[in-house]
């Protein structure tokens, strides 16, 4: 059985992601300079973009999935989140800008909730057909 506050987490990502992915890639040295950050790759913004709108837009596709989706959504959400964070922080340890520790918490918020969800129902058996 999947949560609905899971479901509906699902959704919130979608929307944190969205707003974050389209300055991104739109704008990236403006949105990242206004936050502090003085060498920006706008190739490498636009990928970062790519990679939120992708799990970002699957999230919401996937809401109302089984417990199967959920699990494996769960598995790459913890797997992006978790290496994100780990990278977040070691740039912000050389120097980051300021504003790179809320993009540090942001993954660290997400990655606990995913990890929290991913043990919930990692123990839960799918079948073929899930509500």
């Amino acid at each position: 059985m999947v949560p609905q506050s899971l479901r509906r987490w699902f959704v919130f990502h979608c929307v944190v992601d969205l707003i974050v992915a389209f300055p991104l890639a739109l704008a990236p040295r403006l949105l990242l300079s206004f936050f502090g950050w003085q060498a920006i790759d706008p190739m490498a913004a636009r990928i970062v973009a790519a990679a939120l709108f992708g799990i970002g837009i699957e999230s919401y596709w996937a809401r109302n999935g089984g417990l199967a989706t959920f699990q494996s959504m769960l598995r790459l959400k913890v797997v992006w989140s978790g290496l994100s964070l780990l990278g977040a922080a070691w740039s912000q340890v050389e120097g980051g800008p300021a504003a790179g520790w809320a993009v540090v918490a942001i993954f660290a918020f997400f990655h606990l909730l995913w990890v929290r969800y991913w043990r919930m129902l990692r123990g839960q058996r799918s079948s073929p057909v899930s509500a």
